[in-house]
């Protein structure tokens, strides 16, 4: 269970991420560092999301080839206050919905991206999608990952489909990181 006092790990580092996303403070362009931020903001996005049965430990299942999931599996670049146990799972997996709390995917065609959010669309899965900057496919949060810099944008209608609540601090995050 995730603490009352976890915003205190996630603000800053999600703050980090949208001052560094401004330009002000570019990331190191090593695609180590950058596989590093983007663990540390769907870390950030899971510790704010409730389902309406809190798992004990959150399912986070990674589906197709995304190219920044391997801090994703690494335990010890996790908060201690945040329970997650990730594996991988094919896009097309049958299990995958009822399996998982949380997916995040990347590496797939739109056709393939796009019949799994469908599959999930309804269901209390958190729906984190590696290349889809724009948010236009349908998930939940679409990671937008430069050389110098990650961020990301919330599809606030696939966010009410879900029926996760996602804590207001993160909505307020990314809309203030898209405005001009």
């Amino acid at each position: 269970m995730i603490g009352r006092h976890a915003w205190r790990f996630w603000l800053p580092a999600l703050l980090a991420v949208f001052h560094a996303a401004a330009g002000a403070a570019p990331l190191p362009a090593d695609a180590d560092a950058r596989a590093a931020m983007v663990g540390q903001v769907v870390m950030g996005i899971l510790g704010y999301a409730r389902w309406p049965v809190q798992p004990e430990a959150i399912r986070l299942c990674v589906a197709g080839q995304p190219a920044y999931a391997a801090a994703l599996f690494d335990e010890q670049a996790r908060p201690p206050s945040l329970a997650v146990q990730a594996r991988r799972m094919a896009a097309d997996d049958p299990a995958l919905v009822a399996g998982c709390d949380a997916v995040y995917m990347g590496g797939l065609g739109n056709e393939a991206r796009q019949r799994l959010l469908r599959r999930i669309v309804g269901h209390p899965v958190v729906s984190i999608v590696e290349d889809d900057a724009e948010c236009a496919v349908g998930g939940m949060f679409c990671l937008d990952v430069q050389s110098d810099r990650v961020g990301f944008q919330i599809n606030l209608d696939s966010v009410a489909r879900s029926g996760v609540r996602i804590n207001p601090s993160v909505l307020q995050l990314s809309r203030r990181r898209s405005s001009p």
